[in-house]
C-alpha cells in the first residue's frame, strides 16, 4: 500500500501534573524521548501541564508564569532537541492577583511559539467553580498552524461539551483539533469524555487528540479519534503516550464519503452578552 507524502505519525501524552514546574518539565521530556522514538512529530500533553494542585485556589495562581517564562522555554527547546511540536497547557500569569489564565501554547519543531489558546468555557459544572480562579479568553478568531498538510486548531477539556467551538476551529480550516485536557473522574464522566471526543471528530470530519491526566483524578483514555470517529489511538490508565499516523489525504477521503460540512445550513455566531 503507498503512503502519502504528508503521511505524519502525533502522540497524546498522559500524566499526572503536580505543583512544581520542574517535575513535570522532567516527566515531559521522558515522555517527549519516547513520542519521538515511536516517530510522533506532533506531541499533546494534558491542560495544566505546568502546574497543578487538585483544588483549584490560590497556589495555582502563585504558581502560574508568563507566556514567555521558564516553562514555554524548556519545551520550546525540548521541541528542537527532539524535532517535534509540543502542544501543553500553561497556567499562565496575568494582571490580576487573584486569577490566572487557562492557556494553552503551541511550539513548533522550530522551537517558535505558533498558537496560543486561551479556555473559553470554564469549568462550573458537576461541583467545581472554575471560574473563580480562572479568567475566561477573549472570544478572538481562531489561531492555528500548519502541520505536514493538516491545519491545527486547539481547545480545552470542557469546550468539548459545547461542538459549536470545534465547529468554528473547521471553519477556520483546522483539520487536527488538539485537547489538551483534565477531564476530571465523577459520574459517567468517562463515558462522557470517550463520547464527545469521538463526536467532535465524526461530526467534523476531523482528526481529535486529546490528552487527559492519568487516574485517579483524571479519567485517563486519552485519545487520537480519526475522520470516521474511529479510535486509532488510546492510552488506558498509565503515563505514556499513544501514537497515530495521520494525513489530510484520509480527511479529503471521508469528506467525499460524507460531505456532511458541505451540507450544513447553519453558521456559528457569537452569543450576546447578558
Amino acid at each position: 500500500m503507498s503512503t502519502s507524502p504528508l503521511e505524519t505519525t502525533i502522540a497524546v501524552a498522559q500524566f499526572a501534573p503536580v505543583a512544581d514546574i520542574d517535575t513535570n518539565l522532567s516527566t515531559i521530556a521522558e515522555l517527549t524521548a519516547t513520542a519521538a522514538s515511536r516517530g510522533a512529530k506532533l506531541v499533546v500533553f494534558p491542560e495544566y501541564s505546568s502546574f497543578f494542585v487538585p483544588d483549584l485556589g490560590q497556589e495555582l495562581v502563585d504558581g502560574a508564569q508568563p507566556l514567555d517564562g521558564t516553562f514555554t522555554t524548556a519545551l520550546s527547546s525540548l521541541a528542537v532537541q527532539f524535532g517535534v511540536h509540543i502542544v501543553a497547557g500553561l497556567v499562565e500569569k496575568i494582571d490580576e492577583s487573584s486569577r490566572f489564565s487557562n492557556t494553552l501554547v503551541a511550539l513548533s519543531s522550530g522551537g517558535e511559539l505558533v498558537a496560543t489558546y486561551r479556555k473559553l468555557h470554564l469549568y462550573d459544572a458537576f461541583g467545581a467553580e472554575e471560574s473563580q480562579w480562572v479568567r475566561p479568553g477573549a472570544i478572538e478568531a481562531p489561531e492555528t498552524f500548519e502541520f505536514h498538510g493538516l491545519t491545527v486548531g486547539l481547545q480545552t477539556c470542557y469546550d468539548l461539551r459545547f461542538p459549536e467551538i470545534t465547529r468554528r476551529l473547521v471553519d477556520a480550516g483546522a483539520t487536527l483539533v488538539l485537547v489538551p485536557s483534565e477531564w476530571v473522574r465523577g459520574p459517567l464522566k468517562e463515558h462522557h469524555w470517550r463520547t464527545l471526543v469521538t463526536a467532535r471528530a465524526l461530526e467534523n470530519t476531523i482528526y481529535v487528540a486529546a490528552a487527559d491526566h492519568t487516574p485517579p483524578i483524571g479519567v485517563g483514555n486519552s485519545m487520537i479519534v480519526d475522520p470516521m470517529g474511529v479510535e486509532i489511538a488510546t492510552v488506558g490508565e498509565l503515563a505514556d503516550v499513544a501514537c497515530a499516523v495521520v494525513s489530510p489525504e484520509r480527511v479529503a477521503a471521508v469528506r467525499t464519503l460524507n460531505p456532511a460540512l458541505a451540507l450544513r445550513r447553519f453558521d456559528v455566531i457569537a452569543r450576546s452578552a447578558g
